[in-house]
C-alpha cells in the first residue's frame, strides 16, 4: 500500500497551501505535490468592466503585490488605447515598480526565509520566526523592516498609500512627482544601500552552512525567463520577453506581447495554480524558473555600480539551485534603491506631463513587466464599446509551478529515506517552497474547465468513491 505525508498548511510563505508526499509500499518517495487550495477568478470578475477600470481592479488581487498588477494591466489598457506613455510616467512607472520589488524581496528574505538561514533548519519551530530573529539578531530584524517600510513609503509617496494606490492609470500615471517629495526619498536611500549591502555580507558567510540543502533545493538543470533589454543589464519594465539554460545559451527571444506563440497553460487536478509551459518543449518537459534567479541569471550586469559588485558574487553561484534565490533577491533590493536614486535625479523627474489621454483604439493589448516573483503577463480584449470580453493572467508563482513541484519531489527523496521523520526534515521541503517566494493570492488562476477532486473517506481514512473533473 501506498502512504501520503501531508504537509498543511505550508508555513511563512504569503497564501494557503499544502504539500503531499506520496511514498511507494517499500516506504520510498515516489513524487510531492504542491496543493493550492484557494480560487480567486479575477479574470471572470473582470468581464463587462470597461478597460480604463482595469488597473485598479487588477490591483485587488494582492495586498503584498498591488503595483506589480496596477502597472502589467495599466501597459495592457495603454496597448487597447494605442498610445505611446509621456517619459516622465514611464520613469514614475519604473521607480514605483523597483519600490515594490524592494519591499517585498524584504519581507521574504527577512521575515520569511531569515529564520531558516539565522536559527537553522532544525531550530525549535516555536522560535523559528520572525521574533526569534529579532531576539537572536536585533540588528538584522530592524534592517529588515527598515528596508521593507522604505519600499512602501515610496509606494505611499507616489500612488497616494501602500496598499491598492489608484495612481497607475491606462495612459501613464494620474499626477507627477513633486520636488519636496523627491528630496524626501533621496534623503533616506543611502541608509537603504548601505543597509543592504551589509546584509549581503551576512548571508554570503552563511551560505557554506547549506551545502546540503544547495544541492537538493530544486536544483536542477532547465529553462529560465524574464524580459531583457538591449544593454543586457538586469531588465523590470520593459524589453523583449527571453529564455535561456542553465548555461545562457539563449532558446527564444522575442516581443513580449507575442509570448503565447511560446508559452502555453496547463492545468492539473491537484492544484488551482496552472503550469505554464515552453511550448517547443511541451507539458511538462517544458519547464521554466522566472523571479530574482532568473533575472540575473540572464543578466551581463545589474547596470548600477553597487549592485554589479554584488553581482560578481552571484555569478559565482551555482544558478541550478533554488537556494541561491535569497542571495538574488538582496542583490535586487540594493539595485532597486541604486536605480531609484538614479531615476529620481534624472533631469525630467519633474516633468508635469504624465498622462496620455485617448479612447479604445484597438480590441487587444497585452502588459508585461517584471513583479518581485518573476514576468507577469495581463491580457485583455475589448469589444467596441470598450467592455472587457476576456482576460487572462499568467501569474510569477505559476510560471514556476513546475519548478516547485519537481524541487520538492528532490528534496523529499533526498531527505526521507524512512518512516521517521523529524521536523526539520519537513521544515526543508517547506523550505524549498519559500526559495520561490510564491505570493498564492496573486496566482490561482485557471484556464478552461476548473478542475474538481472529491474524494469520499470511510472513518478509517480508505477511499469508498471519488469524482474528478
Amino acid at each position: 500500500m501506498t502512504k501520503i505525508i501531508t504537509i498543511d498548511p505550508v508555513t511563512r510563505i504569503e497564501g494557503h497551501s499544502k504539500i503531499t508526499i506520496h511514498l511507494d509500499e517499500n516506504g520510498t518517495v515516489e513524487e510531492a505535490l504542491f496543493h493550492v487550495t484557494q480560487l480567486r477568478g479575477f479574470e471572470k470578475f473582470a468581464e463587462g468592466r470597461p478597460f480604463h477600470e482595469m488597473p485598479a481592479l487588477m490591483a485587488r488581487i494582492c495586498g503584498i503585490c498591488p503595483v506589480s498588477h496596477l502597472i502589467a494591466s495599466a501597459k495592457a489598457c495603454d496597448m487597447l488605447m494605442s498610445v505611446r506613455i509621456p517619459p516622465a510616467a514611464v520613469r514614475l512607472r519604473q521607480i514605483i515598480n523597483l519600490a515594490q520589488i524592494a519591499q517585498s524581496h524584504a519581507l521574504s528574505f527577512f521575515y520569511l526565509s531569515s529564520p531558516d538561514l539565522l536559527l537553522g533548519m532544525d531550530s525549535d519551530p516555536a522560535t523559528r520566526n520572525i521574533v526569534g530573529v529579532a531576539q537572536s539578531n536585533p540588528e538584522l530584524a530592524r534592517n529588515g523592516i527598515f528596508l521593507r517600510a522604505l519600499g512602501q513609503e515610496i509606494i505611499e509617496i507616489l500612488g497616494g498609500k501602500k496598499i491598492h494606490p489608484g495612481w497607475i492609470v491606462a495612459g501613464g500615471v494620474s499626477h507627477p512627482l513633486e520636488a519636496a517629495q523627491r528630496d524626501a526619498l533621496l534623503k533616506k536611500l543611502p541608509e537603504a544601500m548601505k543597509i543592504t549591502e551589509k546584509a549581503i555580507q551576512w548571508f554570503s558567510q552563511q551560505i557554506a552552512r547549506f551545502s546540503e540543502e544547495i544541492a537538493v533545493f530544486a536544483n536542477f538543470a532547465g529553462l529560465y525567463m524574464s524580459l531583457t533589454n538591449r544593454e543586457g543589464s538586469l531588465e523590470t519594465y520593459d524589453g523583449r520577453l527571453t529564455l535561456a539554460d542553465e548555461h545562457n545559451n539563449i532558446v527564444a527571444s522575442i516581443p513580449a506581447e507575442e509570448y503565447k506563440s511560446i508559452i502555453g497553460e496547463a492545468i492539473s487536478l491537484h492544484s488551482y495554480l496552472k503550469s505554464p509551459y515552453y511550448k517547443p518543449l511541451g507539458y511538462p518537459a517544458g519547464m521554466y524558473r522566472v523571479g530574482p534567479l532568473a533575472r540575473l541569471h540572464l543578466a551581463r550586469s545589474c547596470g548600477t555600480p553597487r549592485a554589479d559588485q554584488a553581482f560578481a558574487l552571484f555569478q559565482q553561484l551555482d544558478h541550478k539551485s533554488a537556494f541561491h534565490y535569497h542571495m538574488a533577491r538582496l542583490i535586487e533590493i540594493l539595485y532597486a534603491f541604486e536605480k531609484i536614486e538614479i531615476l529620481l535625479n534624472e533631469e525630467g523627474a519633474l516633468d508635469r506631463h504624465v498622462r496620455a489621454h485617448a479612447e479604445a483604439n484597438a480590441y487587444e493589448g497585452f502588459g508585461i513587466s517584471e513583479a518581485p516573483r518573476g514576468t507577469l503577463m495581463h491580457h485583455y480584449k475589448i469589444d467596441e464599446n470598450g467592455l472587457i470580453t476576456y482576460a487572462d493572467l499568467i501569474i510569477a508563482t505559476g510560471h514556476n509551478n513546475l519548478a516547485m513541484n519537481r524541487g520538492i519531489t528532490q528534496a523529499a527523496k533526498h531527505y526521507i529515506k524512512s518512516d521517521k521523520l523529524s521536523d526539520g526534515i519537513l521544515n526543508r521541503i517547506e523550505a524549498v517552497i519559500r526559495t520561490f517566494d510564491p505570493c498564492l493570492s496573486c496566482s490561482t488562476h485557471a484556464i478552461g474547465q476548473m478542475p474538481l477532486d472529491i474524494q469520499l473517506l470511510a472513518a478509517d481514512g480508505n477511499l469508498l468513491d471519488r469524482v474528478q473533473r
